[in-house]
């Protein structure tokens, strides 16, 4: 590893700690009408997109992401709805298909996510958790690379990142390995990235 690409390690995960705090903070102070309020209503261009794909990708939260599964209740009644799913503690993730009543396990990374048997699925669009945002689609997150990897290895799919309005930054520091996002969606606004959409 270089000494910049060493230095650009750093910077983010000292980012990522400001920003996990942020987050915390933010989301242990929302009053009780704005938590049932957020993130249960997709913006009507969200809405058409999720239309043109036979399934979407989201996730299970964990600890203070965004709740986003009950804005995909019918998605998920539907069948049309996967979440990521990871074999064992290695670099690669896939997606099994989730509906509600089915139980979530505890996946070898700590989060839930369907059970082992689950049907594998290919989502067209993928919504994702982040740690930190910039408006031109940086996205910061756990560190683990398993998003960037998915994105990287099926580049036609489209990467909308959920996070608090909070979890904005001027600018994502990125490395090579590093996927633009096409759109974020916080609990004020949906912001486009690029040209995707």
């Amino acid at each position: 590893m270089t000494d910049l690409s060493a230095d650009l390690v750093q910077q983010k995960q000292k980012l990522r700690e400001r920003l996990r705090f942020r987050r915390r903070h933010f989301a242990a102070n929302l009053d009780g009408m704005a938590q049932l309020a957020a993130f249960r209503a997709l913006p009507a261009r969200l809405s058409e997109l999720l239309a043109d794909h036979a399934v979407v990708g989201a996730y299970a939260s964990w600890g203070d992401e965004p709740d986003i599964l009950p804005m995909f209740a019918s998605l998920a009644d539907a069948g049309a709805l996967a979440l990521p799913h990871h074999a064992a503690r290695i670099d690669t993730m896939d997606f099994r298909r989730w509906r509600p009543g089915e139980s979530l396990m505890k996946g070898p990374w700590g989060t839930q996510q369907p059970a082992d048997d689950s049907p594998s699925a290919n989502p067209g669009l993928i919504f994702c958790p982040l740690v930190g945002f910039d408006r031109q689609g940086g996205r910061i997150g756990q560190g683990g690379g398993h998003y960037d990897r998915y994105f990287a290895a099926h580049p036609d799919v489209l990467r909308i990142g959920i996070g608090w309005s909070v979890q904005e930054i001027d600018a994502a520091p990125r490395e090579s390995t590093d996927i633009a996002l096409d759109a974020i969606l916080t609990e004020q606004e949906f912001i486009l990235c690029g040209d995707r959409l």
